[in-house]
């Protein structure tokens, strides 16, 4: 089964995904660890790489390209980035969609990443905004529509246990049979 994990910076995609990852004794693949490789072997931080992908879009087109091979060519795998269920969403089984609210976020990026919850507010609106407009260009996704998921969750109502529990019991109780006919989301094209 391939399972993907989507949500802005913050919500908990690389928490849960390992958890979940580890309870099902799945392989884990974090776009956000790719990401996060890439600023540093460029000795730049998050905000600065994501400004330089701003104007080089080989970046984001190359981590994607690279999401959607690894859902490709892989099983039991749970599959985590913020564009995971648009970038694997024709091979995926399961598509879920973390939330929580920017303020929460922040805190959670602020204890991440030792800093204050301030800058860390004002690196995510930046970062969201910077992303939301480079994947509309690029791919014409609308980060506003859920529909492509199968399960949203919003994850600072639960704890990570609770929220663990939830998606485990969704991949428990997945049906591959109320997909039959589905069509393919209309109006995004991946070009690299």
């Amino acid at each position: 089964m391939l399972i993907t994990i989507s949500g802005p910076p913050g919500c908990g995609k690389s928490t849960n995904a390992a958890a979940l990852a580890d309870a099902l004794d799945y392989e884990h693949v974090s776009g956000g660890d790719i990401f996060r490789a890439l600023a540093d072997e460029r000795g730049l931080s998050l905000a600065e790489f994501n400004e330089l992908a701003e104007t080089d879009d080989q970046i984001d087109r190359d981590l994607d390209q690279q999401l959607r091979e690894t859902a490709r060519t892989h099983d039991d795998l749970v599959l985590e980035s913020r564009l995971a269920g648009w970038m694997a969403g024709e091979y995926a089984d399961l598509k879920i969609w973390l939330d929580a609210s920017l303020e929460v976020r922040a805190e959670r990026i602020a204890e991440r990443e030792d800093k204050s919850v301030a800058d860390a507010l004002a690196e995510t609106e930046e970062r969201e905004e910077s992303e939301t407009a480079r994947y509309r260009e690029y791919y014409g996704i609308d980060f506003d529509d859920r529909s492509i998921y199968d399960l949203a969750v919003n994850t600072a109502r639960w704890g990570e246990d609770a929220t663990l529990d939830l998606l485990l019991a969704a991949v428990e109780r997945y049906d591959p049979s109320a997909d039959e006919g589905a069509t393919p989301v209309e109006g995004v094209t991946y070009e690299f």
